[in-house]
């Protein structure tokens, strides 16, 4: 089986767990997503060891081996991303299935349970129409970054309300937004995913000053994201250039 087709297969699996867990809960929320993440953590873990024995892991859920830092190949998961989303019930929460070759995301699946989709590196369509009108941006819906209001006035953008990181990334892919900004603070696991299906897909992802999405470091906070059409990429990269405030330490927030 290909790297792309073990993530297509490991997402969908672990997809399927969670939307088990969810219908049959009778628990409280916080204790349905521990339950969340425990549980498809366990599932991927083992997935992943039986197929790729020599491959290292770097998981959202659990202890972080740091001799994966001298591997070439590490498979860098978020069992549950969106973990308030799925935890009350809504339908914008994912699960990641990257791997990084050499730092550089080259594999990855990421599903959307609940919407019954799954986006994969070896399984991408056309990118879409480049839309008229307005572009629409998708953000965080409890907390905006300051740099993607502040780009979104600049550019003309609509700010579009959603959950997890996977869920947005998956919108531009899908043709839903255009533009996906984050500053502010994620983690590896966060984003290599669906930056890996981004680019296959043909669109734009790196950090928002435009240098490229380096993976397994050391420390995996990976701070800032811009996923967004090819069209958008060079305007929005000018305004954040133009527009970002000065940066004081970096602090994880919600992706």
């Amino acid at each position: 089986m290909s790297d792309a087709a073990l993530a297509r297969s490991i997402a969908d699996e672990a997809g399927a767990l969670l939307r088990d867990i969810r219908a049959r809960a009778t628990c409280s929320d916080r204790e349905l997503g521990q339950r969340g993440d425990r549980e498809a953590n366990l599932l991927i873990i083992d997935r992943l060891r039986a197929a790729r024995p020599d491959d290292f892991i770097l998981s959202e859920e659990s202890l972080d081996d740091r001799a994966r830092c001298a591997a070439r190949r590490v498979w860098i998961i978020d069992p549950l991303d969106g973990t308030r989303e799925y935890s009350e019930r809504m339908d914008d929460w994912a699960v990641h299935i990257g791997l990084a070759i050499d730092g550089v995301p080259a594999t990855g699946a990421v599903a959307l349970p609940a919407c019954g989709r799954t986006f994969a590196t070896d399984d991408t369509a056309p990118l879409p129409a480049l839309p008229s009108g307005r572009p629409r941006m998708v953000v965080s819906r409890t907390r905006v970054p300051e740099i993607a209001t502040l780009v979104a006035e600049a550019i003309g953008a609509d700010l579009v309300p959603m959950g997890s990181a996977g869920a947005k990334a998956m919108a531009v892919v899908a043709g839903d937004a255009e533009i996906y900004l984050h500053d502010g603070g994620q983690y590896e696991w966060d984003n290599c995913a669906p930056a890996a299906v981004a680019m296959a897909a043909g669109f734009h992802a790196s950090r928002i000053d435009g240098s490229p999405l380096v993976y397994n470091c050391i420390d995996p906070l990976l701070p800032d994201l811009l996923i967004c059409r090819p069209e958008w990429a060079a305007p929005v990269l000018a305004a954040i250039a133009r527009l970002r405030p000065a940066q004081g330490p970096e602090q994880p927030q919600q992706s």
